[in-house]
């Protein structure tokens, strides 16, 4: 397996996680009273090595690949990215790869749910990361109505920050109304709970899908490779 690289871009670092490859239990079981249809069944997944962002792209890398003018940004630039389309990111990331010389994408739903829950050191927890929303998310009551910067909660257990809680990440794949559906409906995954948005519940089984060309506000990518 390899081990975890920082890269540079234009002065702006960022860090992927090595993430080992294993079996894991994705989706809600049936006796969940939280977990809507969408989220089941539970089923195995196998998952082949790969590495993960550290933390979501953040608006400082964005501008750093594609340019101040790609963004209306806010004053901290150690923000997620956010109000960016399917297709918005899939520029994005083209530009980071003609820049590096690397393969960089969008985790796939099965990958992304396996590093949320820690991968091969998985322990069990509600949240990524702990039993205790708090230490690992922004939600209805810390989040002081607004988008807190990336790495200010503790990370899960393979060091990935902010995967139960901060903003929506898109996915690679398209949407399926279940795990079981084979049907393809022309849109793209979103994961994980936005910390604006109340209400919403504070799980990595949550998952929703928008048409790629829309951006909602708090959209965002985190890279894979």
């Amino acid at each position: 397996m390899e081990e975890d690289k920082i890269f540079t871009v234009n002065g702006v670092t960022f860090k992927m996680i090595a993430v080992q490859g294993g079996t894991y239990t994705m989706g809600a079981a049936d006796e969940d009273p939280e977990a809507d249809d969408l989220e089941k069944p539970a089923h195995s997944e196998t998952v082949a090595d790969f590495m993960i962002g550290e933390t979501q792209v953040t608006q400082e890398l964005w501008r750093a690949v594609l340019g101040k003018k790609s963004y209306k940004f806010t004053s901290d630039l150690q923000c997620p990215i956010r109000s960016v389309s399917w297709i918005d990111c899939q520029t994005f990331i083209q530009t980071l790869n003609y820049m590096t010389g690397q393969k960089f994408r969008m985790p796939s739903e099965v990958e992304w749910k396996y590093a949320a829950r820690g991968g091969n050191q998985n322990k069990g927890y509600k949240n990524a990361g702990s039993k205790d929303a708090d230490a690992v998310t922004r939600h209805d009551a810390n989040n002081e109505d607004e988008i807190h910067h990336v790495k200010t909660n503790q990370p899960n257990e393979l060091g990935i920050y902010d995967m139960s809680g901060k903003v929506w990440e898109w996915r690679e794949d398209y949407w399926r109304n279940d795990y079981e559906s084979k049907d393809d409906y022309g849109r793209h995954i979103l994961r994980l709970v936005s910390s604006i948005f109340n209400g919403c519940k504070m799980s990595e089984s949550n998952r929703d899908n928008i048409d790629r060309r829309v951006k909602i506000e708090c959209s965002s990518l985190r890279l894979a490779l």
